[in-house]
């Protein structure tokens, strides 16, 4: 075989490489899941349902649990031997980034009642199933808030606010609103970025990272927000919190982490279904 057979039979051997990024949109297994329902009564006799919802109970109890302790315990130690500010956020980012490994292939993995609202906005499931979700969502915050209450004692619980959310010395309820709102989108956003079946049918890697950009989010962002509210971006943490310790300075201000969260996932819905998901997935000539 001479050179120039080398060069065809080499050409021809391994099949060309598909350009990376939006031009690599190509007729690779894609289609367009529907939109769930507005009411689905049929999820209400399934097994999976029901076991989703304890899904999202359970890591969201396991993520108050954790990230409140870690608050406690930097509240309670000296400033050089404890975590800090940094320990906070990545108590948070990590929770959410194992918790969402966990639980993705059951329920989804939201632990979030603003995620689940902002999927829900985008026809991802239905309203019974998003209901639901923010119910166990909920249930599981305010008892794993009740269990570090109790490792802590009442004094030192009171002591150190409970971890509740608040906004702090120095910054306005406007300022803590739009940190809530700024942050939430943030995280909406990356859960419809990292999830999208779209990049799941170009890019096969995406959903086995997915819960890692989620994760990293929530850590980015509690860095940045901490100082003003100590970063909620999750109205069923706030909530939890807040009713375990039951003092007039938690629910001052209490509003502002249902509707900030709530406002930044309606903005992240929205920028991504209608900006980013409207260019069309497959150009024809």
């Amino acid at each position: 075989m001479d050179t120039k057979e080398d060069v065809r039979v080499g050409a021809n051997k391994f099949s060309e490489r598909q350009p990376l990024g939006t031009s690599a949109q190509t007729d690779k297994d894609y289609k367009e899941p529907p939109p769930a329902p507005l009411f689905e009564p049929g999820e209400l006799k399934s097994w999976s349902f029901y076991r989703a919802g304890i899904a999202e109970f359970v890591a969201t109890f396991l993520f108050l649990y954790i990230t409140i302790l870690t608050v406690m315990g930097v509240k309670r130690s000296p400033k050089c031997a404890s975590v800090g500010i940094q320990g906070i956020a990545w108590a948070f980012g990590g929770m959410i980034f194992a918790l969402v490994y966990c639980t993705a292939g059951i329920s989804g993995g939201h632990i979030n009642p603003a995620v689940t609202f902002g999927l829900f906005l985008a026809r991802k499931l239905s309203l019974t199933r998003a209901l639901f979700y923010m119910v166990m969502q909920c249930l599981g915050a305010i008892c794993g808030a009740g269990v570090v209450k109790g490792f802590e004692g009442n004094a030192r619980y009171e002591m150190f606010s409970g971890g509740a959310n608040m906004v702090n010395h120095g910054y306005t309820k406007g300022d803590a609103l739009g940190a809530e709102i700024v942050g939430t989108f943030i995280l909406v956003y990356t859960v419809f970025s990292a999830t999208d079946a779209k990049r799941n049918a170009r890019d096969s890697h995406v959903p086995l990272l997915a819960p890692l950009p989620i994760g990293f989010a929530v850590f980015l962002v509690h860095l940045a927000t901490i100082p003003i509210t100590g970063t909620s971006i999750n109205p069923a943490r706030s909530l939890g919190a807040a009713i375990i310790y039951n003092r007039d300075a938690a629910w001052n201000d209490h509003w502002i982490f249902w509707v900030g969260p709530f406002t930044g996932a309606f903005l992240a819905a929205v920028y991504h279904q209608i900006v980013i998901r409207a260019i069309p997935f497959k150009s024809r000539a």
